[in-house]
């Protein structure tokens, strides 16, 4: 049954070891180089995962700033002042995580060594890249103001690794303070070649240092010998790992972390299988690559659905045990870790989790002018049922159901796509493996059609920009991302609502020629008990014994 013609709307104990909060809060990026995706274009992709991070997105425009304009930096995870620094005289405008040259620039947090950060530091990560995003027009550039920035301002946070991406090239940038009293940082920028792909998700990747490739290669000058003089490293430079030194492995940094990268690596590579014993917490193992060929080129929807994963079809699928309910859910409620008689286990840490604010992939194409070739396929809330809708990086405004004060943690709204996202989402993570089919129905749907609308919005803001209309351009784009991103989520309410009518009080109700079915008077027929799986039913007995046992 095609639910899309019910639904026609408008338009489409060593883990104690390792610090739980920051793997409850983590994030995952992907990046694909512009000769591995199947059109030629630079992708990177980002889960912002956060309990307490509100979906929606940012845009500052382009604007020229009075000599002596002072900046205030408010840390990006609290809203916490942290102080000012000098504003520059133009900034460039920005949409999300990309601004208006294509460029892009995400995080996964990796902490490392807790002695390294520096409270007095005045920028922390994420003022880090929104500062950035407004200073620079390409990924080398925005290295050379991140790092100029820690260095003349202190840096305020922990360990991070950035996605650094614009059309023509992606990088991978670790770094971390140097401890309180101290400004700056030491750090290493690893360029992703453009066949290949990577990733990181909350744990240091980059291992040795190519001293003699500075095209592909950048690094502190200090990076070996402060982690020397720490006490960190003994031995050659040659020898030297920057992971190792500054983010050593734990159980729960390879199983949590690292798997999540194997995970995508495994998808697109052969041979990743002799990589399982590390990512299963053998920390004895040699490290992943940092990147891979991979065996097939991605498309944006590849790179879309991968942020949907849960490691299905892996020693670690999530929904093969009895912790995924009668209903099969990839999931598992908070906190990460739990206790057994003395015994501590701990859950899976998939790509796609519960607490995501916003999702993204970014996408550079550098055959067509910046704004037109810049697309932030933007989505909230959990990126396995977010609906990922195109929002061109130049637009000027940002549509309604994605705006700041449309809502908040704190307070629903019926116009807001996080709070809309929500409310399906969490209908389905207790009737998952009913509703997941119906729900993705309707995503494919809309995503497939974004993805055939997109080649006609090029050429036409394209033509709007061959008569020397820039501004006819914008507004074109912006009242096309407009109507698409309300119309997605308009389309995603009535999915609510269908689904909440459908499977009232644990049943569902019968479907004929696209609707519900009645009993020919207008009553609705009786609906389907679906009950639960056998796994569910036996688990009761191995608990309960004979007490439900139907006596004759």
């Amino acid at each position: 049954m095609k639910i899309k013609n019910l639904l026609l709307a408008p338009i489409i104990g060593v883990l104690l070891a390792f610090s739980l909060p920051q793997l409850a809060d983590a994030c995952t990026g992907l990046l694909v180089g512009k000769k591995a995706s199947t059109d030629g274009s630079v992708m990177i992709s980002y889960a912002a995962d956060s309990h307490v991070l509100y979906g929606e997105l940012y845009h500052w425009p382009a604007r020229d700033w009075p000599k002596g304009t002072m900046r205030k930096v408010v840390e990006w995870d609290t809203y916490t002042p942290l102080g000012e620094i000098p504003e520059v005289a133009h900034t460039y405008a920005v949409l999300g995580n990309m601004n208006e040259h294509q460029l892009a620039i995400t995080e996964s947090t990796w902490g490392g060594r807790k002695e390294l950060v520096n409270p007095e530091g005045l920028i922390d990560y994420g003022s880090l890249i929104y500062i950035t995003l407004q200073r620079a027009k390409t990924a080398r550039e925005a290295i050379k103001v991140m790092t100029n920035l820690v260095e003349k301002y202190g840096y305020h946070s922990s360990g991070e690794s950035f996605s650094i991406a614009d059309k023509e090239e992606a990088w991978v940038m670790e770094l971390i303070g140097k401890g309180p009293g101290r400004k700056g940082a030491v750090w290493v920028a690893m360029r992703i070649p453009d066949n290949a792909i990577s990733a990181h998700a909350n744990q240091s990747r980059i291992q040795q240092i190519r001293f003699n490739d500075p095209e592909n290669c950048i690094y502190s000058k200090d990076v070996i010998s402060f982690a020397r003089e720490k006490g960190y490293f003994k031995g050659a430079d040659k020898d030297f790992s920057f992971q190792k030194a500054y983010n050593p492995w734990t159980f729960s940094g390879l199983r949590g972390c690292e798997a999540r990268v194997w995970a995508f690596f495994n998808k697109f590579c052969e041979g990743m299988d002799k990589y399982l014993p590390l990512v299963m917490g053998d920390a004895t193992q040699q490290p992943m690559p940092l990147y891979v060929v991979p065996k097939r080129k991605l498309s944006i929807a590849d790179v879309r659905n991968m942020m949907r994963d849960h490691y299905e079809g892996t020693p670690m699928d999530m929904s093969q045990d009895i912790g995924a309910g009668p209903n099969n859910a990839p999931y598992r409620w908070r906190p990460m870790d739990w206790e057994v008689d003395g015994k501590h286990y701990f859950n899976e840490r998939a790509i796609a989790t519960q607490q995501t604010g916003f999702v993204l992939v970014a996408q550079m194409r550098n055959w067509l002018p910046d704004e037109v070739g810049g697309i932030l396929w933007f989505g909230v809330d959990d990126a396995n049922t977010a609906v990922f809708t195109p929002m061109y990086a130049s637009i000027n405004e940002v549509p309604e159901c994605y705006r700041h004060g449309n809502g908040d943690m704190m307070n629903f709204s019926w116009t807001s796509a996080f709070w809309i996202h929500n409310w399906v989402a969490n209908m389905a993570y207790n009737r998952y493996d009913l509703m997941i089919d119906e729900i993705r129905e309707v995503q494919v749907d809309l995503e497939s059609s974004f993805d055939k609308t997109i080649a006609t919005i090029d050429t036409q803001a394209k033509a709007l920009l061959a008569g020397k209309s820039s501004q006819e351009a914008r507004k074109f784009l912006t009242d096309f991302c407009a109507k698409t991103a309300v119309g997605s989520t308009t389309r995603w309410k009535k999915l609510g609502e269908y689904l909440l009518v459908r499977y009232m009080d644990g049943n569902r109700k019968k479907l004929e020629n696209g609707k519900f079915k009645d009993n020919g008077y207008g009553m609705s027929a009786s609906p389907d008990f679906m009950g639960y799986n056998e796994r569910y039913y036996r688990s009761i007995v191995t608990e309960t014994g004979d007490k439900f046992l139907t006596k004759e």
